[in-house]
């Protein structure tokens, strides 16, 4: 900390009481996004911060001001939130903030236009991240973190000051993506529901800022990964893609690593340059093992990035690909006994699934291969039935290994 007298550090209080009043009077969010800001740590907080810590009375120079006091309820806790951050104290820092934003809660519903979301968007932001930082220190201390919880309660506040008719309800998607956020943070994403009723309401979804439709189709898209609904989370999750900002590598590479497994699970396998690209090589094993029908190479894939598709959600998807594997490989032995032999290349005998698996070192006995061939006849994955006396598949001679087309497998 730069040294500063005690003239200095009264001066920047000054300034900053003004800044904070002129904004609001003249409607200037610009300016009001930046004074409410903490973690950005930018210069002119850092140093104000320091100043608060030196002219200790404050909250005496408020009270003064006509000007200021108006906003006493917001700018006292918000100085003391910025003095604890500046000390490391994140639970205070917290707790002071959420102080602040109550009350600016109370004005923001109070003004007609929305010229404040901007600000707003900042202080949604701002409290998700404090809390995440005071639950740190909270658990590092032994203590139960509880913070981040309260920080959907708030935001489930902010987003009902919100969800109404009129202009500020274009806000209502960017704290519905923060709260995303928190739940699936705290792995509470069953209370995403309620906000997605009421988003689902709005007649017209385009309305939204871009970004914050980028953001609520990824997540709602990965609750669709969750649930299994396949089809709705590639819907989702290819908006996400397509509208997201494409110098945001980070972003698609987010987006990609939840779509990935969903087009693979309705049959639509990425191109190896794709995975380059954004470092998802975890996922080249096991598109080679679809593309090679090798049950072997998808099993070691899955068993080496355990922990990291575990972690992402994608694991029992991506577990699912066993019948996909399975009808690459019955198509495999199909195409070579065509090659040898067209006119019973539709007659396959179980015992040669037997050894191609046994080739690929996986023991299998004629009766759990048929119970899979059987499984992959009714998922339409195979046309054809069993001639079970000479324990043979008899293919149909038209199409039989039909595509997904971008379908999911059927339950």
């Amino acid at each position: 900390m730069a040294y500063m007298s005690m003239g200095e550090a009264h001066r920047r209080i000054t300034d900053y009481l003004n800044h904070f009043s002129d904004a609001v009077y003249d409607q200037d969010a610009a300016s009001l996004k930046l004074i409410l800001s903490l973690s950005s740590n930018s210069p002119s907080q850092l140093s104000l911060a320091d100043a608060l810590n030196i002219f200790q009375d404050a909250n005496r120079l408020i009270k003064q001001s006509d000007k200021h006091s108006q906003f006493g309820e917001i700018v006292v806790p918000l100085f003391r939130s910025l003095q604890n951050y500046r000390l490391g104290n994140l639970v205070d820092a917290y707790n002071a903030y959420e102080k602040a934003a109550n009350a600016f809660i109370q004005e923001f519903r109070n003004w007609d236009s929305a010229w404040a979301l901007e600000a707003l968007y900042v202080i949604a932001y701002e409290i998700r991240v404090l809390a995440e930082r005071a639950d740190r220190e909270l658990a590092s201390g032994g203590k139960s973190p509880e913070k981040l919880k309260g920080a959907g309660s708030f935001l489930m506040k902010v987003f009902g000051v919100l969800a109404g008719k009129g202009p500020k309800r274009v806000g209502a998607l960017y704290v519905t993506c923060q709260l995303f956020k928190i739940y699936f943070k705290l792995g509470t994403v069953h209370l995403c529901r309620s906000v997605i009723r009421s988003i689902e309401t709005v007649r017209d979804f385009e309305e939204f800022p871009k970004r914050d439709k980028v953001t609520y189709m990824y997540y709602t898209g990965r609750l669709d990964v969750f649930n299994e609904n396949f089809s709705a989370a590639d819907h989702k999750l290819s908006y996400a893609l397509t509208h997201c900002n494409p110098q945001s590598e980070a972003n698609i590479r987010m987006i990609l690593k939840y779509l990935i497994p969903v087009k693979l699970s309705i049959g639509i396998l990425p191109q190896d340059c794709l995975l380059q690209k954004y470092n998802l090589v975890e996922y080249r094993n096991v598109v080679l093992a679809l593309r090679r029908g090798d049950l072997r190479l998808l099993r070691t894939a899955l068993e080496e990035h355990e922990d990291r598709f575990l972690r992402s959600g994608v694991y029992l998807v991506l577990e699912k690909l066993e019948l996909q594997v399975y009808q690459r490989l019955l198509k495999k032995i199909y195409i070579i006994q065509k090659q040898r032999d067209p006119s019973r290349a539709h007659q396959m005998k179980l015992e040669v699934i037997v050894r191609a698996l046994k080739w690929l070192k996986i023991d299998m006995d004629l009766d759990e291969v048929e119970c899979i061939v059987a499984i992959l006849i009714y998922k339409n994955l195979v046309k054809g039935y069993f001639a079970h006396k000479s324990k043979v598949v008899v293919l149909s001679k038209q199409d039989p290994f039909p595509k997904l087309n971008g379908k999911p497998v059927s339950s």
